[in-house]
């Protein structure tokens, strides 16, 4: 045996991976990907829901692009405000929290209110469904009611009711918009879960052609935009456009409403009372849009509650501070 041969060969082969070891260490170096160790910090504080609300492909993504400064801190809806409050102590800046949302169904039109106008047999899919003339409703615009968003929401929030509409539960809902983006009707939308009242129709026609389609759709009247005290509907494209950063919740557009469009989230809602201090000045009786309030000049008014919504406007304008309101525990009068 050549011992020589073999002792050169381990030498050569040992040399050779020795130089090879050495280009790997070098280029590993050089084409190294530096990570940010404040992108795992950040992914460790994400809920791990993955919901896409962000904008981003999943928390990896967005805590990726929080690091590299591209993102906004406040973008989890999930998390809401303890998740900004951390990631914005990562990041050394003062983060101001996201106003947490909550889905909507703006769409009353349900099998008993919607009638169709074709018998559908295709597949049991929104989508599927609105690719063939719109989708079996009379009314073009409303919810077809097969119910995709529920089989994309993340958390389960979204349960089809026995009247063909989806029915969400607010307590499990993220705000995460999933469901929003997927419906093909545009029937599903985000609001600040803190708002009260909003529209619930999605419907561009008006009159008589909104009636014979939908017995609960807008007909584009206006009437909502001419009795809001603070001017917060503004009528585009025959629906009213509701402004939140005005709207006080007041709920005088959802009771006059003449097709019932409007939905008040309040689970209930107080009564005005007027205790001895009224000087029978009057003014609760000229801003009531109810007639809910009666008396003579110069003696103590009452309020007749079977008219009383709740609104409040009563409060605002009593000069000597003689109206409450009562019976619903946790609301507050805005100010105008």
């Amino acid at each position: 045996m050549d011992w020589s041969l073999i002792i050169k060969s381990l030498v050569t082969l040992g040399g050779l991976g020795l130089i090879l070891g050495v280009i790997l260490l070098i280029a590993s170096i050089k084409l190294a990907v530096k990570v940010d160790e404040r992108e795992a910090r950040i992914r460790s504080v994400l809920p791990g829901a993955n919901c896409g609300a962000c904008g981003y492909p999943g928390c990896d993504g967005y805590a990726a692009a929080i690091a590299a400064g591209k993102a906004p801190l406040n973008s989890c809806s999930v998390g809401g405000p303890e998740v900004a409050r951390k990631i914005g102590e990562i990041m050394g800046q003062e983060v101001t929290a996201a106003e947490p949302k909550v889905a909507v169904l703006i769409c009353r039109g349900g099998k008993n209110e919607a009638p169709l106008r074709f018998q559908y047999k295709g597949a049991q899919n929104c989508r599927q469904a609105a690719l063939l003339l719109g989708g079996p409703k009379a009314c073009i615009y409303g919810c077809v009611g097969f119910g995709h968003c529920v089989t994309v929401c993340p958390v389960q929030a979204i349960r089809m009711g026995e009247n063909r509409l989806p029915i969400i539960d607010e307590r499990k809902c993220i705000g995460c918009g999933r469901c929003v983006t997927e419906c093909p009707k545009g029937t599903l939308t985000l609001i600040p879960r803190r708002k009260l009242i909003y529209l619930a129709c999605v419907s561009h026609d008006r009159g008589r052609a909104v009636k014979e389609v939908c017995s609960v759709g807008c007909i584009a009247c206006g009437l909502c935009t001419r009795v809001c005290p603070v001017g917060a509907l503004r009528m585009e494209n025959n629906l009213p456009v509701m402004d939140f950063q005005k709207c006080i919740d007041c709920g005088i557009c959802a009771h006059k409403c003449p097709t019932k469009s409007f939905i008040d989230r309040a689970p209930g809602r107080p009564k005005a009372s007027i205790n001895p201090r009224c000087t029978g000045c009057g003014e609760c009786v000229k801003v009531c849009q109810f007639k809910a309030i009666e008396g003579e000049p110069g003696k103590q008014h009452r309020v007749i509650p079977e008219k009383c919504i709740g609104c409040g406007q009563c409060v605002l304008v009593c000069p000597v501070k003689a109206i409450d309101l009562v019976g619903a525990l946790g609301h507050s009068v805005k100010t105008i």
